[in-house]
C-alpha cells in the first residue's frame, strides 16, 4: 500500500464487492498479501489497523459501486 496516501498500514482485512457479483476476500500485511475469490458472510467489511491512516482515502479506496 503507499504510506504516502493511505497512511501507514499493519494489518488489512475484509470482503468487498468485485465486479460480475463476485466477492473478494482480501489480507494484507507488510510485504505479504492475498486475494481470493468466495461468497459473502456480509454485505462487504474490512478493517484497517495502522497509523496516521487517511480515512477518507481508504473509504474511497473500498468504496462497492452499484
Amino acid at each position: 500500500m503507499h504510506a504516502d496516501e493511505y497512511g501507514i498500514v499493519l494489518r488489512a482485512k475484509g470482503i468487498v464487492k468485485g465486479e460480475n457479483g463476485t466477492w473478494l476476500h482480501f489480507n494484507y500485511v507488510p510485504g505479504e498479501g492475498s486475494v481470493e475469490l468466495g461468497s459473502a458472510d456480509y454485505t462487504g467489511r474490512y478493517c484497517v489497523i495502522g497509523s496516521k491512516l487517511d480515512e477518507e482515502a481508504l473509504a474511497e479506496l473500498f468504496a462497492c459501486e452499484d
